[in-house]
């Protein structure tokens, strides 16, 4: 069974040693929401606030920014503002990549520049 994003949150604090309350003192927000968060009894929090976890755990924001179906709102104006980008969004979803696939693109996509 797949982790939800408060499971997979409270295993990587575990693992970094941090106790709910430093993490949400150090993120800025009330450790009781940590708590609910990860027992799946809120959904994840924003896509700003995952980030500053992220930071504070050291984990990359991809990780937990997936696992919580969010986009920060600099990226989702990056894509919304292109029509070109859209097109390419709407041109991929139905390929279902890989993890792989989709750092085989990233390189190439950096190739391209």
């Amino acid at each position: 069974m797949d982790q939800t994003f408060g499971q997979l949150l409270k295993a990587i604090r575990r693992e970094k040693g941090i106790s709910q309350r430093e993490l949400a003192d150090k993120v800025g927000i009330d450790f009781s929401y940590i708590s609910k968060v990860e027992n799946d009894r809120m959904s994840p929090p924003s896509a700003d606030t995952i980030q500053k976890i992220c930071e504070v755990l050291q984990v990359s924001t991809e990780l937990l920014l997936s696992k919580s179906g969010k986009l920060t709102g600099e990226l989702s104006d990056a894509i919304t503002s292109s029509p070109s980008a859209i097109k390419f969004m709407n041109e991929i979803k139905d390929m279902r990549l890989t993890d792989h696939e989709w750092d085989r693109m990233i390189t190439n996509l950096k190739k391209l520049r």
